[in-house]
C-alpha cells in the first residue's frame, strides 16, 4: 500500500513540475513564432492526447518521468517551404535562448507563487530552540546551551530549523569564525567560535547535528492513543489512554524507551505496567514477530503513541499580505537556489559526499511524506524541488537547457553556429554525464531502502 501511495505522489509531483516546465518552453516558442509539434507530459506511446487549433499535439504518455516540446526542427527532417518561417533551427540564437531557458524560469516563478501562497495563508512553525549541546563540538565551543533560541546566523535571519540548516550548509569546510544571535529569558546575546575547517563528512549529512545542536523536542510520555484492530496489544485489553509505566518491572521513561523495549522482544511475553482510569494494573503481552526491509526482526504490538501538543510560546505563525508577500516568496526562492548551487559545489570540491544524490526513489518517498504531511508540506516540497529542476536544468551541460543556451550563445558570439561534429560530440559527452548520475543517483535510492 505504501508503494502505491509513494508511486502515485511521484506521479502528481513530477507531472505538475513537468508540466510547468515544458509550458514554459512551449509558451515562449509560440511568442517566437516557433511552430510546436507536440506538447507530451510523459514519455513513450501516447495514452491520451488532442489537438488544437494550430496542430499541436497535446499528450499524456505511459512513462511519467519527465515530458517534453517538440518544435518543427530542420535537424529532424524535412521542412515544407511554406513553414521555413516557423522553424526553430531558422530563429535569431537570441530567440533560440530565450526559449531553451523558459523551462527553467518557469520553475522559478512557480517557486515563488507557491512560496507567494504560503506567505498569504500563513505558516506555521516551530521556534528553533536549542534541547542539548554535544560535548566538544562548535555548538559547545560557540557556547550554546539548552534552552536558547536561534534567530539569526551570521547576521541572517533564522525563523525556522530550516534556516538555520540552509546556513550551516554554506559554512562547512571553512575556517573562519560563525556567529549566532540567540534568545534566552527575554535578552538576546551574541556567540561565535572558529569553525576550524569543519566538515559534513557523514553520507547523509544533517549539519545541525553535526554542528552539535540537538533541537528541543517536547517530552512524548508512553501514552497509547491508538490499538490497532487485530494486533496483539488489542489482544492482550491494552486500551487507547493507557500510560504505560514500566516494562517487566523496568521504568520506561518515554514512548520512545518502550518502542526499543518492544522492537528488541519479538514473540517474548512482556509484563506492561500501566496507569487507567487512575488506577494500576498489569497487562502480559506478546510482541509480533516482523521482518523489515533491510532484514532486521523486530517486535510490534500494534499500538500508537498519543500525540503531543507543542507549547504555545514554541510556535511561530508568519502571514504577510498579498503585496507584502511577493518580496518574500522572491526571497524564499533565491534563498533555495542559493542552497543548491552550494550543495553542487560542495559536492564538486568534495566537501559534500556524492551519496547525497537522490533519485526517483527518495523523491517519491519524500513527496508522500509530504502529501500525509499536508498541504503546507507539500507545497513547499513542491516549491524546492521545482527551484532544484530549474538550477540544474540551466547547467552547462549538452542536452540540458543550460547547454543548449551555452551553444547558441557562442553562436551568437561567433556569428555562425557551432560544427555539426562539435555539437554531436558535447551530445555525447552531456548524455554520458547524465546516465552516470542517474545511476549514481538510483543507486543511492537503492542502497537508503
Amino acid at each position: 500500500m505504501q508503494f502505491i501511495e509513494s508511486a502515485l505522489a511521484l506521479i502528481v509531483t513530477l507531472g505538475i513540475l513537468v508540466t510547468i516546465h515544458e509550458y514554459g518552453h512551449f509558451w515562449v516558442a509560440r511568442r517566437c513564432g516557433v511552430k510546436v509539434l507536440r506538447f507530451s507530459v510523459g514519455f513513450g506511446k501516447p495514452m491520451f492526447s488532442r489537438y488544437d487549433r494550430h496542430g499541436t499535439e497535446f499528450a499524456v504518455a505511459a512513462i511519467p518521468l519527465g515530458g517534453y516540446v517538440k518544435m518543427l526542427d530542420e535537424r529532424e527532417g524535412p521542412v515544407p517551404e511554406d513553414q521555413l518561417d516557423q522553424a526553430f533551427t531558422r530563429k535569431s540564437p537570441g530567440k533560440r535562448i530565450a526559449i531553451a531557458a523558459a523551462g527553467p524560469a518557469a520553475n522559478f516563478l512557480f517557486a515563488i507563487f507557491a512560496y507567494w501562497l504560503l506567505s498569504v495563508v500563513g505558516v506555521t512553525t516551530v521556534a528553533p530552540v536549542v534541547g542539548d549541546v554535544k560535548p566538544g563540538s562548535v555548538a559547545e565551543r560557540m557556547g550554546l546551551s539548552p534552552g536558547m533560541e536561534i534567530i539569526s546566523v551570521d547576521g541572517e535571519p533564522a525563523a525556522n530549523w530550516r534556516d538555520i540548516g540552509a546556513s550551516l550548509l554554506e559554512r562547512a569546510g571553512e575556517y573562519g569564525q560563525v556567529r549566532m544571535t540567540v534568545r534566552e529569558d527575554g535578552r538576546t546575546s551574541e556567540h561565535s567560535a572558529d569553525l576550524q575547517g569543519w566538515r559534513l563528512d557523514q553520507d547523509e549529512p544533517n549539519p545541525i547535528d553535526l554542528f552539535g545542536i540537538a533541537p528541543y523536542r517536547p517530552d512524548v510520555p508512553a501514552v497509547l492513543g491508538q490499538v490497532m484492530e487485530g494486533g496483539r496489544a488489542q489482544a492482550a485489553g491494552l486500551k487507547a489512554g493507557d500510560h504505560i509505566e514500566a516494562v517487566n518491572g523496568t521504568p520506561v521513561e518515554d514512548w520512545f524507551a518502550l518502542v526499543k523495549k518492544i522492537q528488541a522482544s519479538p514473540e517474548k511475553t512482556l509484563t506492561l505496567t500501566l496507569t487507567r482510569d487512575g488506577q494500576e494494573r498489569q497487562v502480559d503481552v506478546t510482541p509480533a514477530r516482523h521482518e523489515t526491509e533491510d532484514g532486521q526482526v523486530i517486535g510490534l504490538v500494534g499500538a500508537g503513541v498519543k500525540p503531543v501538543d507543542w507549547p504555545d510560546d514554541m510556535m511561530r505563525n508568519t502571514r504577510y499580505g498579498v503585496l507584502a508577500a511577493i518580496p518574500h516568496a522572491v526571497g524564499e526562492t533565491w534563498g533555495d537556489t542559493r542552497l543548491t548551487l552550494i550543495a553542487i559545489k560542495k559536492m564538486v570540491t568534495g566537501l559534500l559526499s556524492l551519496n547525497n544524490l537522490s533519485g526517483p526513489i527518495t523523491i517519491a518517498r519524500v513527496a508522500e511524506q509530504s502529501v500525509s504531511s499536508g498541504f503546507e508540506d507539500f507545497i513547499q516540497f513542491l516549491a524546492y524541488l521545482s527551484v532544484s529542476l530549474g538550477v540544474l536544468n540551466l547547467l552547462p551541460v549538452p542536452v540540458l537547457d543550460g547547454g543548449h543556451i551555452l551553444f547558441y550563445s557562442l553562436e551568437a558570439i561567433r556569428r555562425k553556429p557551432l560544427s555539426e561534429q562539435v555539437q554531436a560530440a558535447g551530445v555525447r559527452i552531456g548524455m554520458a554525464m547524465i546516465l552516470t548520475l542517474m545511476v549514481f543517483a538510483l543507486y543511492n535510492d537503492l542502497m537508503r531502502l
